[in-house]
């Protein structure tokens, strides 16, 4: 290759790269508005956790449908209303968006706070229909969204969503139990009963057991976090401390909401880029956490901190028990085996992946965390590989759990990627990624 074609290969590759970079003040559209606007409703006000991203999912399934209608450029995820390609894709977005929060049955957060969050939701959706011009392209735009929302809200009627399961406690050795800080059972059990929006059952992707008690293997992993998790390890790097703290202290799936909504703003996607984007990511996302938690409640398995206080009823002479050992990050109230976060990072990571055709990028954010971290990444990969870890650094998880939930993540996202909203090329559309 010539010196001149090396040079330009380079610049094109920079270039390339470039977009990936943490960004500054940038233009946001329609969908990541409407994310931040959903995270807020589910996350900051409404309490979700895991939870949480089945009801995004929920969200922007719809938005990609609506936008998609529009565009033209992909199979749609359940409908294909009607629609010119001249009609406003941002009334769709936000119509679509909009009527999934307020309207679905059940309601994306407790019936008790519904009424609160359609009032409080419904100047947000004035407002945003006031910036666009009347007329026909904005009334075909709206049309469109009420479609997509209303195929949405029918497919999830009576989905499971806040059912009536719970994690069971039990007292034999190796079994969960609640635990400090709260001794609660998560009240988003439910989330094992909710029906896949990709996939056909959680029993597609179940992960390998736990290790058996009274193994070599967990007693290394016992060992493990013992000492890298506790509060007051003497052994954890003050940058493992930053990284369990990062993703530990602030709610998750937020942080990782946050980190989408950049990534698209830096991208420069499209409208309709970013409605497959942020659905691939939130369809994929809940359907390894609905699979992991399936799999929560067959193993039923105990935390790092039952583990370590009642070591000594283990059956395992290499483990050691410390009544006093507390983790870095309080204890979630369900099972450990297989870990939620690395699951549905795990499924972020391999969609970020395919859909930007890349491993390389960099990334981050500040999480919202009492006292604010922030954290760079210059590979998705790393962000997965940093979470493995940092479960086992916050002394809330056994690695084997982490491990497992990561591959639980990565393998639905696989098995999704080509089987949603693949392109349409006989329909004429143009390349809009």
């Amino acid at each position: 290759m010539s010196a001149h074609r090396v040079r330009r290969a380079s610049v094109l590759v920079a270039l390339a790269l470039s977009v990936f970079a943490v960004p500054g003040p940038a233009r946001a559209d329609t969908v990541t508005d409407w994310n931040q606007i959903a995270t807020d409703a589910l996350i900051r006000d409404g309490g979700q956790g895991a939870t949480s991203i089945a009801n995004l999912a929920m969200v922007h399934g719809a938005v990609y449908d609506a936008v998609n209608a529009i565009d033209r450029g992909h199979e749609p995820y359940l409908v294909a209303p009607p629609a010119r390609s001249w009609y406003s894709q941002d009334a769709a977005a936000a119509t679509a968006a909009y009527r999934v929060l307020v309207d679905s049955r059940p309601p994306v957060v407790p019936a008790a706070q519904q009424p609160a969050l359609a009032a409080r939701l419904r100047p947000l959706y004035d407002a945003a229909l006031a910036k666009l011009p009347p007329g026909a392209a904005k009334d075909g735009g709206i049309a469109t969204g009420n479609a997509a929302a209303d195929a949405m809200i029918a497919a999830r009627t009576d989905d499971g969503r806040f059912g009536p399961f719970r994690f069971t406690a039990g007292s034999e050795p190796g079994t969960w139990r609640p635990e400090l800080p709260d001794f609660i059972s998560d009240p988003g059990a439910w989330l094992k009963d909710v029906k896949p929006f990709l996939i056909a059952d959680a029993s597609q992707f179940r992960s390998l057991p736990p290790n058996p008690l009274t193994s070599a293997r967990y007693a290394k992993d016992f060992d493990e976090v013992k000492t890298l998790g506790a509060a007051d390890s003497t052994t954890r790097t003050a940058d493992q401390t930053a990284a369990a703290q990062f993703w530990g202290l602030a709610n998750a799936p937020g942080t990782w909401s946050d980190i989408f909504r950049k990534l698209a703003v830096a991208r420069h996607g499209s409208v309709a880029d970013n409605a497959r984007l942020f659905a691939m990511l939130y369809l994929t996302g809940a359907d390894a956490l609905i699979t992991t938690w399936t799999d929560k409640a067959r193993y039923s398995r105990w935390r790092p901190i039952t583990a370590i206080h009642e070591a000594g009823h283990d059956g395992n002479p290499a483990t050691r028990p410390d009544a006093q050992w507390m983790p870095l990050i309080p204890t979630p109230p369900y099972p450990d085996h297989p870990a939620g976060l690395p699951a549905l990072s795990g499924a972020v990571v391999r969609t970020l992946q395919a859909f930007y055709g890349t491993d390389e990028a960099t990334f981050g954010t500040t999480n919202a965390a009492k006292v604010p971290i922030t954290r760079t990444y210059t590979r998705f990969s790393q962000a997965i590989e940093e979470i493995v870890n940092a479960r086992v650094w916050s002394g809330i998880h056994f690695r084997l759990a982490d491990e497992q939930g990561a591959a639980i993540g990565e393998a639905v996202a696989r098995f999704t990627e080509d089987r949603f909203a693949r392109r349409c090329p006989q329909r004429g559309a143009r390349r809009t990624r």
